[in-house]
């Protein structure tokens, strides 16, 4: 329990919270890959300027989060650390 009361912690301190989430993940439809590469690049960017960025990282990765961008990493970013 104490975990998951952390876990919303910094989750509610997070800079993609609210209108900004739509970057973090791929959209319903299908996205080029220079759509996709701006997408994460926005999402980088909001990652970059985020107080909990180390956090969210280290979640996503425990978790072995498929989508969207998280902790400043995308999906194949996060794989590439899982295998090395």
């Amino acid at each position: 329990m104490a975990a998951q009361q952390n876990q919303l912690v910094w989750q509610e301190k997070a800079a993609c919270r609210g209108p900004l989430a739509d970057v973090f993940f791929p959209p319903s439809v299908v996205e080029r890959k220079n759509e996709k590469l701006a997408r994460e690049d926005r999402a980088k960017q909001i990652c970059r300027e985020c107080p909990v960025v180390a956090d969210c990282r280290e979640y996503a990765i425990s978790i072995r989060e498929p989508h969207g961008v998280w902790g400043g990493l995308s999906e194949q970013e996060r794989r590439q650390l899982l295998t090395h």
